[in-house]
């Protein structure tokens, strides 16, 4: 028995890079199965780090050791300053939307932009960008469009699968449009200016939502079933809507313009931001039971982010130790293929992942691998713009390929089988008395590939929509 349990025996012969190659395969799988991916993660990780530690040190000190430093992970990793921002965006959504911002929002975007064919469509996923820039999550986005548009497009005799899929797709802009959680945590993750990052994501969101419209206005004007034009609105009630638009304006520019100008960081403009959205909902009347449920949501969601980066954070760990990502990294490089071909195979990966894991998961699990290779296919981390593979420096690169895969991420929102946003409308749907099946709500959202594959393909050939910005700081 004593022999049984000598790790280092056993384990002898067996190196850190093949065994972080077969745990990997094991996430796969149990990832695949249905296993949460918060849960996965931290298992395959603290495997690995045991075994990684039995290795070096026999079994008893091993097991000690791996316990300690998964132990100390989820409270040295969560206190980062710049996790805070998470609660602060999502928080700032969730109080707009109880505000009736949201509503009004739609209403404004309806008045202004019905007259185009499809024009609910057009108007949901104008307004849904708007909602984008005062929330950071895409699930909520896609939540509250569900109660808002969908039964005004239904009334108007809209396409279900169409209607379902312009509010499942409009929630994706939440992802890239600031304040956006998932472009915090790649910050954090690749250890990377926050404040930029969210700057950088402005231009590419708008330049979404503008493919998204023009897409529904396609779709609409040789389909004329899917949905009519709204027309009727005088000039007068167009510019009566507008006010009820300027608070969420208002939020947009404090964080963007404080954050743009250094007069707060991003975690303090965020605060700002939900302090400012609560003092208008209290103006408009919000109830003590609205603001409970907006804080219960928030934290719900914020709990749920919270316990992801925990278990990722252990594998990532692990990862670190068997030195898997400078591995990978030095083998992209020496690749002997134009480095876009590699960064399309890359971008590939991501579209399968997107069919089995969610937006965040997918992110936080393949950035430390697919990072490192990125930055070696670029040149390293101190190539100049000069002498770079992508004509860009190691940080815009790292902001670049940060906004790239972060669109890539809102994929998986609308792709079967996960594809959470489609879900959570068919949900809302189903509560409402709507009822449309989440099979119907992917058909309605197919479409949108198209218009993000466009997307993503206009920011890698020209960079410059996503750098400009942040290269002004």
């Amino acid at each position: 028995m004593a022999s049984f349990f000598d790790m280092k025996v056993l384990l002898q012969g067996v190196d850190a890079f093949t065994m972080s190659l077969w745990l990997s395969c094991l996430l796969l799988v149990l990832v695949i199965v249905g296993v949460r991916v918060a849960f996965a993660t931290a298992i395959v990780g603290f495997l690995g780090l045991c075994l990684f530690f039995m290795q070096k040190q026999g079994f008893d000190r091993g097991l000690s050791t791996a316990a300690k430093l998964v132990g100390q992970i989820p409270h040295s990793k969560t206190t980062t300053y710049a996790l805070s921002l998470i609660p602060t965006f999502i928080l700032i959504g969730y109080l707009a939307y109880f505000a009736g911002l949201t509503r009004l929002l739609f209403e404004a975007a309806k008045r202004w932009l019905g007259w185009l064919p499809g024009g609910l469509g057009v108007a949901t996923v104008f307004s849904t960008a708007g909602f984008a820039a005062v929330s950071g999550a895409s699930v909520a986005t896609s939540a509250v469009f569900a109660r808002i548009a969908i039964p005004e497009m239904l009334r108007l005799d809209y396409d279900r699968r169409f209607a379902a899929g312009v509010v499942a797709a409009g929630g994706t802009l939440a992802s890239l449009i600031p304040p956006s959680a998932i472009l915090v945590i790649y910050a954090i993750i690749v250890e990377q200016s926050v404040g930029k990052l969210l700057l950088a994501g402005f231009i590419p969101g708008a330049v979404s939502a503008v493919i998204y419209g023009a897409l529904v206005v396609g779709l609409a004007t040789f389909r004329k079933d899917l949905g009519p034009p709204v027309g009727g609105f005088s000039w007068k009630s167009k510019f009566q809507s507008l006010p009820g638009t300027l608070p969420i304006l208002l939020v947009v520019l404090i964080i963007i313009y404080s954050i743009y100008f250094g007069w707060a960081t991003p975690t303090e403009a965020g605060s700002l931001g939900a302090f400012v959205v609560l003092l208008i909902a209290v103006y408009r009347g919000m109830k003590w039971s609205q603001l409970r449920s907006a804080l219960m949501e928030a934290a719900k969601l914020t709990a749920m982010i919270f316990t992801m980066i925990w278990g990722v954070l252990i594998y990532v760990r692990y990862l670190g130790f068997a030195n898997l990502p400078d591995v990978f990294a030095s083998w992209i490089g020496a690749l002997e293929q134009p480095p876009l071909v590699t960064l399309l195979l890359i971008l590939l990966v991501y579209v399968v992942l997107g069919m089995f894991m969610d937006a965040i998961g997918m992110l936080i699990l393949t950035l430390p691998v697919a990072f490192p290779a990125v930055i070696a296919l670029n040149g390293g981390p101190d190539v100049t713009r000069e002498s770079s593979a992508l004509g860009m420096n190691a940080e815009e690169c790292a902001i670049w390929f940060g906004i790239i895969v972060v669109k890539m991420a809102e994929l998986c929102l609308i792709t079967p089988p996960i594809g959470l946003n489609c879900f959570v409308v068919a949900g809302v749907t189903k509560e409402s008395g709507a009822e449309i099946p989440p099979e119907d709500v992917f058909r309605g959202a197919s479409p949108f590939f198209i218009a993000d594959v466009v997307t993503v393909g206009v920011l890698i050939a020209f960079p410059g929509i996503v750098l400009w910005l942040p290269n002004l700081l």
